[in-house]
């Protein structure tokens, strides 16, 4: 960890245990962690929409309709990656590994547009270089006692009975269970009394493009003394996500750099809202990102011994849409 992160992470520290209300976010690697107090977020650039706190007017509606394409990779270039993860799992180096792609789209909506209009649970754009609309929460700290929400499986919900299909499919629930033993191991490094509170919760995504079912579970704990109001340190302790990147973190975290050909770069970080006293944070996921003039979504899923290529591969392009409806 370079000098410079560790010193953002030391300054979280500083100001949660102040009081003072601040936003952050961290790479997936953690190689960049950027930390905006209120009186500098208007000239960042960065407009945040959390249910908490936000920093930008919402208009009523567009005055267009969303047109959207995408120009996935083929799946014979799908393969490779896939293969190698597949490689890894069967010799016992993974038990899940989150494998994504980056795609190439095309909108008649800029990235401003996309921010204002879209329905997410966390949305965040720093101009002219991303927006994300995320559902999913990565934690919650309420006085003192901190929850994990990891979501991993979907499922098209147009599919008979889509809900009770996610719920008992094999290779999900293996996925699911996975993901929801990796959180409560990983809170129980900053958290004690550590518990599931609801396990295979099914929530719907309603977009223009494709509703979704999408499974998630609730974990708690009690903050440990060392790690009550140090937002920097449980930050430091429990990242990289867990359900964004697969089960056992460090050799996974290889297998994942060597099957993707792209840099996540804040894509599957995570960022969050400390109003002064408690603290609300997202993983950094449906995620479109502009670079050289080109927009690209990136977008994936978990993968075990059980998936299966053209599952995985229809997984990743189901997740490219943008919640406007």
């Amino acid at each position: 960890m370079n000098s410079e992160v560790q010193k953002n992470f030391d300054r979280m520290d500083q100001l949660s245990e102040e009081g003072v209300p601040f936003f952050f976010m961290v790479d997936f690697l953690m190689e960049n962690v950027e930390v905006f107090t209120e009186n500098i977020l208007p000239d960042s650039g960065l407009f945040i929409d959390f249910k908490g706190f936000k920093n930008s007017s919402l208009q009523e509606s567009p005055n267009k309709i969303l047109e959207l394409h995408s120009f996935p990779e083929a799946m014979v270039e799908y393969r490779k990656g896939f293969d190698f993860v597949q490689k890894n799992l069967n010799f016992g180096n993974s038990y899940l590994a989150n494998y994504t792609c980056k795609t190439e789209i095309e909108t008649n909506f800029s990235l401003e547009e996309i921010f204002l209009f879209s329905k997410a649970k966390y949305k965040v754009l720093l101009k002219d270089r991303f927006v994300f609309f995320s559902p999913e929460t990565f934690v919650e700290i309420i006085d003192d006692e901190v929850f994990t929400f990891p979501m991993k499986g979907t499922i098209d919900a147009s599919k008979e009975n889509a809900a009770e299909v996610l719920k008992n499919d094999v290779k999900e629930k293996a996925e699911h269970y996975t993901v929801v033993d990796l959180l409560r191991n990983d809170l129980s490094m900053v958290a004690d009394e550590v518990k599931v509170n609801d396990f295979q919760r099914i929530d719907f995504i309603e977009t223009k493009q494709k509703n979704l079912y999408a499974m998630s579970s609730e974990i708690s704990g009690k903050l440990k003394p060392e790690f009550q109001h140090k937002i920097g340190s449980i930050m430091k302790t429990i990242l990289p996500a867990g359900s964004i990147l697969g089960a056992p973190k460090p050799k996974t975290l290889e297998i994942i750099l060597e099957a993707e050909n792209y840099d996540r770069g804040f894509y599957c970080g995570v960022c969050g809202w400390f109003d002064g006293k408690n603290l609300d944070s997202c993983v950094m996921i449906r995620f479109i990102e502009k670079e050289n003039g080109k927009l690209f979504f990136k977008s994936g899923g978990g993968i075990t011994h059980l998936s299966k290529l053209a599952d995985e591969y229809q997984e990743m392009i189901n997740k490219i849409y943008v919640p406007i409806l």
